[in-house]
């Protein structure tokens, strides 16, 4: 028992600045792939939208003038649902937006979910062709 070696309280205090050193260098880059994982899910999402789109003006002629209408609408010969789920909301919780013109404009605004912006706050467009 006498031999038992107990750590002193600077020996504890470098322990610490260490892993806040580490954490320190770890976490930025850990975050990073958080952010960019965000902005490829909307990009997925957008994807899916976009085939349910299409699938509705293969059915009904057109596009829906409301991304509500892919999952209730009394368009002619409207099939739906096409999407199985609820409408998903982009990975910062705000809406899509989309506007019926030829050709249609889907898109997200980003983390900031306002109009332009920069790295994250940038808006994300899917490309209809």
């Amino acid at each position: 028992m006498k031999n038992l070696r107990k750590f002193t309280l600077i020996e504890l205090l470098i322990v610490l600045i260490i892993l806040g050193l580490l954490a320190s260098l770890v976490a930025p880059k850990m975050f990073g792939k958080v952010d960019q994982s965000k902005v490829k899910t909307a990009v997925l999402q957008m994807e899916l939208l976009s085939t349910a789109l299409d699938a509705f003006r293969l059915d009904t002629g057109s596009y829906p003038n409301q991304l509500n209408e892919l999952r209730s609408s009394s368009a002619k010969n409207w099939q739906g649902p096409y999407l199985s789920k609820k409408l998903p909301l982009d990975p910062w919780g705000n809406a899509y937006v989309y506007r019926n013109e030829d050709p249609y404009v889907l898109m997200s605004l980003g983390k900031d979910g306002a109009p332009g912006g920069e790295e994250l706050d940038a808006d994300i467009f899917f490309e209809n062709e």
